[in-house]
């Protein structure tokens, strides 16, 4: 039989984590994250680590002991530094701005777009660009993702909303067009 080898993952300073039966909390400079933990995990905390353990050899059980040191790598991080997404607008005419705790994005529909900012998510709009910041990584991710699949960029134009960085594989236009100068 393999031996299973526990993962350790050191708890950064100014960071709290409270152990329960089947969730952790971690409390940061930021705010506080909860974790629900599988019965297969063990998780425990000595000398300022967390060491996490499984039961068994399972497929199934070693993917989520690799799962839960990501999930608390990600907490300690957004509970003091924080994640955040940055999306583009291109497009003429089209606008965001934030009115409260609403995104309203103007992208070309007969109406405007609002998204309403769940707890722990702030957005911010700066010339086109749109930051979605929070300290869970999962929801920061979530939420940009729903803003940019209101309005996509295009393959043709690359009008839309794209991630920072995003390459927008562009298209030609009509090839009889290109070719004959057609108006």
């Amino acid at each position: 039989m393999v031996k299973i080898k526990p993962l350790i993952v050191k708890i950064p300073e100014n960071t709290k984590v409270t152990l329960e039966k089947n969730s952790a909390k971690v409390e940061g400079s930021k705010g506080t994250l909860l974790l629900g933990l599988p019965s297969d995990i063990n998780v425990a905390v000595q000398n300022g680590e967390i060491v996490i353990s499984r039961t068994g050899n399972e497929k199934k059980i070693k993917a989520l002991h690799g799962l839960i040191r990501s999930l608390f790598i990600n907490m300690f991080v957004g509970v003091n530094e924080g994640f955040k997404k940055t999306l583009e607008l291109s497009g003429v005419g089209f606008r965001a701005q934030v009115e409260g705790d609403q995104l309203v994005l103007s992208v070309g529909f007969s109406h405007p777009v609002k998204f309403a900012a769940p707890e722990g998510i702030s957005f911010a709009v700066s010339e086109n660009k749109i930051t979605v910041s929070g300290i869970d990584k999962q929801l920061v991710g979530q939420i940009a993702h729903t803003i940019r699949s209101s309005r996509p960029a295009e393959p043709y134009k690359g009008k839309g909303i794209k991630y920072e960085g995003e390459r927008i594989r562009r298209k030609a236009g009509k090839a009889k067009a290109m070719a004959t100068g057609a108006k």
